[in-house]
């Protein structure tokens, strides 16, 4: 296939998925208005609004659509000008992302065309090369991802009740590496890169005298070369590493070792120029088995990509937890209390007959969250082996290697003890409005019996109402890797890296 060719075809798909995200956001839109008015009732007046990004408008090269029908064009214009070394990418749109930690962080985001370029030539470069990268670098690879990452490290961590760590991180890693530094990578350690190829990457960096662009593909190849030196020093030193992107964890029995680790560090540090982030970097720890006495700075677990990682357990990190807490909680408010705010409950669904339609929308809509509308029956039967195989989907597939059942539980507690607080709340509202429901389900159910009577009700021949348990999907989860393994297991939405929306 002719560069023109493969040009047309990435530049057609990254269109049509750009489309796809489109009509996806088009249609939540629209199911969420529609919940609002069965939620609010007449009462509800606010117009649907649907945007498109304001970048759109910029040129018509941002707009998924027209280059839809303008695609094969475009990739011959494109193609010409990378064979005359004069395509140079156009003008980038910078949008400010928050940062986890406080702060904000800019991303590039390309016309499609541009994208399609850089994706194009990141495979190439990835195909052909990710043979050299190192077995304990896990980002923006093909056959190594998150879950690898978490599942090595345990496992190793798991052997030894005892085990030196250095955690660290770097300040704006992507913005701050040296030209130079990562040019010199170019003809060193073995890597193919053709002189089409250095043209394109020199292309998307001309534009800048320091770092790499977040955003595009191009410099997810670049980030991991640039790592290469360090990553293989670190390996000559005799230490086991996890590295992902500028996420780096390195552990080993030996003092001396991760000392001698910690001043490479450093020394990549100086070298690329890139500083390291003091206050997410702890340094040297020692991570114990809980209970065990250190005679130097020791922790229980270490936290890592979503993950927290003790010698023996495997847990969703803390912060993580509050945050699926707070979406849960968000969907409770919003489909049983949030509408009885109002002074006027004209065309709300008032619960009669034992029947509550806010409360059936509430929990189908935290199963769909926890694990993707599955239902606990089907979740049961491949557990007992009736069902060979279920595809994992919602916030949990993206633990599949948590191993702490403590919690777990705690956590299906806190679910029914919050569900549960949630209709207390809902039964005084709608006794403040002049319905009196306490004696009907589920205004009626003690804490005790909520979990087992509402796995009891059947709404037209299905368990809506069951409580979905973290412990059972994790279970299953747990299942499907030993059965299938990671990838099969995960959600692949969990490793897509989304800039453009």
């Amino acid at each position: 296939m002719s560069l023109e060719e493969s040009l047309s075809e990435i530049i057609k798909e990254e269109a049509k998925k750009l489309i796809k995200r489109y009509h996806a956001y088009h249609n939540r839109l629209h199911l969420e208005h529609i919940r609002n008015i069965k939620r609010f009732g007449h009462s509800y007046t606010k117009a649907k609004e649907i945007h498109t990004p304001d970048y759109w408008e910029k040129d018509k090269r941002f707009n998924p659509f027209h280059v839809l029908r303008k695609h094969k064009s475009i990739a011959h214009s494109i193609a010409k000008k990378i064979e005359n070394r004069t395509y140079k990418p156009s003008e980038v749109h910078l949008k400010q992302i928050p940062k986890k930690g406080g702060g904000e962080r800019t991303v590039s985001i390309y016309q499609i065309p541009d994208a399609a370029v850089s994706k194009f030539f990141f495979n190439r470069l990835l195909e052909k090369n990710k043979h050299r990268f190192s077995s304990f670098s896990y980002a923006y690879r093909n056959d190594r991802n998150v879950h690898f990452a978490i599942q090595d490290i345990f496992v190793d961590l798991s052997l030894s009740e005892r085990m030196f760590i250095a955690e660290f991180d770097f300040s704006d890693f992507f913005g701050t590496i040296e030209h130079r530094f990562l040019f010199e990578q170019f003809n060193l350690n073995g890597f193919y890169i053709s002189q089409e190829e250095k043209y394109i990457i020199k292309a998307f960096l001309a534009e800048r005298s320091v770092g790499i662009p977040q955003g595009t593909s191009i410099s997810l190849f670049l980030a991991n070369l640039c790592c290469w030196n360090f990553d293989q020093a670190l390996e000559r030193e005799g230490v086991k590493f996890s590295r992902y992107a500028d996420d780096t964890i390195v552990w080993t029995r030996e003092y001396s070792k991760i000392c001698n680790a910690f001043n490479l560090i450093t020394e990549f540090s100086k070298s690329a120029g890139v500083k390291i982030n003091v206050k997410k970097s702890d340094g040297i720890s020692l991570l114990t088995k809980d209970g065990l006495k250190s005679e130097i700075v020791s922790k229980k677990s270490l936290d890592f990509l979503g993950y927290s990682l003790a010698v023996d357990k495997v847990s969703i990190k803390h912060s993580s937890v509050l945050k699926i807490k707070k979406q849960i909680s968000y969907l409770l408010y919003r489909n049983l209390i949030q509408p009885l705010k109002k002074g006027n409950l004209a065309g709300q669904s008032i619960p009669a007959n034992d029947k509550d339609v806010n409360f059936l929308r509430a929990m189908v809509q935290i199963r769909r969250y926890m694990y993707g509308g599955l239902q606990d029956t089907t979740i049961k039967n491949f557990l007992s082996g009736r069902s060979k195989r279920i595809f994992f989907k919602g916030v949990m597939s993206f633990y599949p290697l948590v191993t702490n059942e403590r919690q777990l539980r705690e956590l299906d507690g806190w679910l029914v003890s919050t569900i549960y607080r949630a209709l207390l709340l809902r039964s005084k509202l709608l006794a403040q409005h002049g319905y009196n429901r306490n004696h009907s389900f589920p205004f009626n159910q003690s804490k005790v019996n909520l979990l087992t009577n509402c796995s009891k009700v059947k709404i037209n021949g299905k368990k809506l109402l069951e409580i979905p348990s973290f412990l059972l999907i994790s279970k299953a989860l747990r299942k499907g890797l030993i059965e299938n393994g990671i990838e099969r297991v995960m959600n692949p939405n969990s490793q897509n890296y989304n800039y453009r929306w």
